[in-house]
This record gives structure tokens, C-alpha cells and sequence, in this order.
């Protein structure tokens, strides 16, 4: 079976696929006159690459490689290693050339030189079944993460997350092993991979716990730094892979698995338990998606109101005066808070003042317009950031939004007032000055008797 594949890839590969990736006749005798290049891969990740028993390279990541070689015309030889620590000391010292399959790192480009991705995958965190989602590994004390020794993702971690204890593991099975039996509380490892070992070694302890965006694997072939013309090569030999041609070369690589069973049962079976790992992974993919995307929206939002909180405000603001220095566009603030509103929760108490500032957020976002965005600065004090508009425009709106909420029936059964200051972006001015004016604006309004808007 395996011959047969080999044979369809040298299909894919043929001279029509070599003419699509558009070598010069400079490329062409370069790897003519090249010879065979040794190559190192990780010897034990399936199912993206393994040496077998008999030392042939074989998974995802070897077909599409093996794909995007004979595009390219390259002949090479596999240096068989005992782990991937060995691949890449194998690659430091010059003893291979080309590493076939894994990320880019900032400490991996001091010697490597790499094509565009092969393959994406998700990297997810994997725990015991009774561990909490994880949302934000940097909101974690005391917890150690494993990670097989050398990844790419190790490397990022330690940086990106000191709070975590992290270990080390001789290979991928080790590290899941480490967490199914509590010497570790969590690893993050690719999806594809996790899902294939949990259910391959039946470590039904472990679930998928969160997934950390900007995390993914984009797995490459790392060439030696001193062979920028054949970096060069394959990466136009791997732009020609098309999405497509990678599902059918997953669908084969697991057609090879299936059809070496004569068992036609036990065939059956395995195809059920495939068809459940993929079903679980996008399940899983959909959850956690469903679960940050309502992450991302409570941490732009106000509790109380549903308005923009002060980050996601803050933001914005600087986005906004930004484009305003930049394009010479106006751009205006209306900052505005509840006048006596230390009165209000004295005499009715802060439930009815939670109730008065969740009315007039109601009023002000049906006020403003779909241009605007109103927030919540800080306890009764508000922000609304006008883009596309003068400091006369600003303060119009800021006189309906005075009127709509002295219209507005509150809990408290008095009419309730607000004071508005207006400041319009200058030349020159900063985030800090332009609120500043705004705010003195609004004093004046407060000084001047409230219930009133007046402009910087």
C-alpha cells in the first residue's frame, strides 16, 4: 500500500506540478548538481512523523514533504536519530541539512533558514478531566506544564508564561502519560496529535481544557542558514501544495493505517473511532471558539451597563486620535457623569444607583449614533468618542444626550440630570490633553450649575 501512495505522490509531482512552481534554469541545475541532502525529522511524533520499525519516514508531515521535494526535484537522505534532541543537534553541527517538519522559532532562526508552513494545527491544553477550562495561562499559580524536550512551544512558554513550572518529557506519549498520573498538571500540544494518542493509548482521563490563541503550530522545513537558494526552492515547491492536496494526503495517510488491517470488524471499528476523534476535535474547536469569543466580549464590556468598559474605550480612543493626527480628520470626546449622584445612593441606597447608571447607559446608547461609542469611563462617569466630528457637532449631540436623559423615567421617580464637557481633537494634541480639556469643560458645566453641556 505504501508503494502505491508513493506512487500517486510522484503523480501530484510530476513535471506539470514543477512548471507551476516556476524554477529558473538557475534553480533547476542548482539541484540538479546539489546531490543527495541529509534530512533529520522527529523520529516519534505520530501521526505527523515517525521513523517504523524498518527506519522508513512516514506520516503527514513526511508526505507532504516527500510532496513538496519532488516538486522541487530534490534528492535527499533520511539521518535516522534515537529522539528529536538528536535531530537538532544533528542539524546545529551540519550533520543534516534540512529538518523536514517543525515550527519557527527566534532561537531556531540563528541556524535555520525556513519555507512557508507545510501544515497548521491548533495548540491546545491538555489536562485531567476534573482541571477548570483554562482561559488565561497567565492568570495560573503553582501549576507546572510538560513539554517534550526541545519544542518550540517550550520555548515560547518560558517566555511568554514564567508563572508556570515547566517540565520536561523524553517524547509525546510521555508527556500525556505525565499528566494522566499527576506529575504534571497540564501540557499544550497539537491537536491532531493529542486527539490521535489520547484515544490510540486510551487516556480517557484527559480532555482538551482551552486553547491559546496565537499559539499554533505553522510547521515548516527548516533549511541550513547557509543554503539560502535551496530555502528558496522548496519554498516555491510548497506554495504549490493546495489545501485540498493536504486533506487528501491526511485521508491517505489514514487509508495506509486502515487498509493493512485484514480484520474487516476491527476495520469498522477503527473507522468509528476516527470518525469520533475528528467529530470531538470539532466539537471541541467550536466550544472553545463559542467560549473566547464570550471571553473577548466580557472583557471589552461593562458589567453594569453593557456598555464599552474603560479598556476597550481606551483603546479605541487612541485608535481614533490616531487617525485623527494622521489623516487630519476631526475627531471629538463628550465626557459627561450623573449629577449628585453620591445624593441618589445616600437616599435610596447603590442597588438604585446600579439601577439609575444602567437607565441612562440604556438612554445614551439609544441617543448616540451608530458612528459613536459610548462607554463607561469610571463609576458614574461616561465617555462617548465621536469620530468625523467638530467640536460644534459634538456639542449638539452632547445637548440631546443632556435631554434624553432628563426625559428618561428613573427608579429613583426624580428627574435625574447630567453634565457634559466637549472637547475636539487639535493639532498637536495628545490622548492625555484631549481629555483633559474635556474634563475642565465638563467642570465648568458642573460649576456653572449642571444639567447643562459646554465645549472645551
Amino acid at each position: 500500500m505504501a508503494l502505491v501512495f508513493l506512487t500517486c505522490l510522484a503523480c501530484l509531482a510530476g513535471p506539470a506540478r514543477a512548471e507551476l512552481a516556476d524554477f529558473t534554469p538557475e534553480e533547476r541545475a542548482y539541484v540538479r548538481d546539489l546531490g543527495p541532502v541529509t534530512v533529520c525529522v522527529d523520529p516519534d511524533w505520530p501521526p505527523f512523523e515517525r521513523l517504523n520499525a524498518r527506519g522508513q519516514y512516514e506520516g503527514v508531515g513526511a508526505d507532504l514533504f516527500r510532496l513538496a521535494a519532488e516538486v522541487a526535484g530534490l534528492r535527499y537522505r533520511i539521518v535516522p536519530t534515537a529522539d528529536w534532541d538528536e535531530s537538532v543537534a544533528a542539524s546545529k553541527d551540519g550533520r543534516c541539512r534540512l529538518l523536514a517538519f517543525l515550527n519557527q522559532t527566534p532561537a531556531r532562526d540563528e541556524w535555520l533558514l525556513f519555507t512557508p508552513p507545510l501544515f497548521t494545527d491548533a495548540n491546545v491544553f491538555i489536562t485531567r478531566e476534573e482541571h477548570f477550562f483554562i482561559a488565561d495561562p497567565a492568570e495560573l499559580t503553582g501549576e507546572t506544564i510538560v513539554f517534550p524536550s526541545g519544542t518550540s512551544m517550550e520555548e515560547r512558554v518560558r517566555r511568554d508564561y514564567p508563572n508556570l513550572r515547566v517540565l520536561n518529557s523524553a517524547s509525546e506519549r510521555e508527556a500525556l502519560d505525565m499528566v494522566s498520573e499527576r506529575k504534571a498538571d497540564m501540557t499544550l500540544r497539537s491537536l491532531v496529535v493529542a486527539a490521535y494518542t489520547i484515544k490510540k493509548e486510551g487516556l480517557f482521563n484527559l480532555k482538551i481544557a482551552g486553547k491559546l490563541p496565537g499559539y499554533d503550530n505553522a510547521l515548516r522545513i527548516g533549511v541550513s542558514k547557509d543554503m539560502p537558494q535551496l530555502r528558496d526552492i522548496l519554498s516555491k515547491a510548497v506554495r504549490t501544495i493546495t489545501p485540498a492536496e493536504r486533506e487528501e494526503i491526511v485521508n491517505r495517510h489514514v487509508s495506509i493505517n486502515v487498509e493493512t488491517v485484514t480484520d474487516y470488524g476491527l476495520v469498522g471499528r477503527i473507522a468509528a473511532g476516527f470518525a469520533l476523534i475528528v467529530a470531538i476535535v470539532v466539537a471541541w474547536n467550536l466550544r472553545i471558539n463559542k467560549l473566547y469569543a464570550e471571553l473577548e466580549r466580557r472583557s471589552r464590556t461593562d458589567p453594569l451597563t453593557g456598555l464599552a468598559n474603560r479598556t476597550h474605550l481606551d483603546a479605541v480612543l487612541r485608535q481614533e486620535a490616531d487617525r485623527a493626527e494622521r489623516y487630519n480628520r476631526p475627531f471629538a470626546v463628550i465626557l459627561f457623569d450623573v449629577d449628585l449622584f453620591k445624593a441618589v445612593n445616600d437616599a435610596h441606597g447603590h442597588l438604585v444607583g446600579d439601577k439609575v447608571l444602567k437607565t441612562l447607559a440604556k438612554a445614551a446608547q439609544a441617543t448616540v449614533r451608530a458612528s459613536d461609542m459610548v462607554g463607561r469611563w469610571g463609576g458614574e462617569e461616561f465617555l462617548v468618542l465621536c469620530p468625523e466630528t467638530d467640536a460644534a457637532s459634538a456639542l449638539v449631540l452632547a445637548e440631546r444626550l443632556r435631554l434624553a436623559v432628563r426625559g428618561e423615567p428613573f427608579e429613583t421617580g426624580s428627574v435625574q440630570t447630567v453634565s457634559l464637557g466637549v472637547a475636539a481633537f487639535a493639532p498637536g494634541d495628545s490622548v492625555d490633553s484631549l481629555l483633559i480639556r474635556a474634563d475642565d469643560a465638563l467642570y465648568r458645566a458642573k460649576n456653572a450649575g449642571r444639567d447643562r453641556a459646554m465645549a472645551a
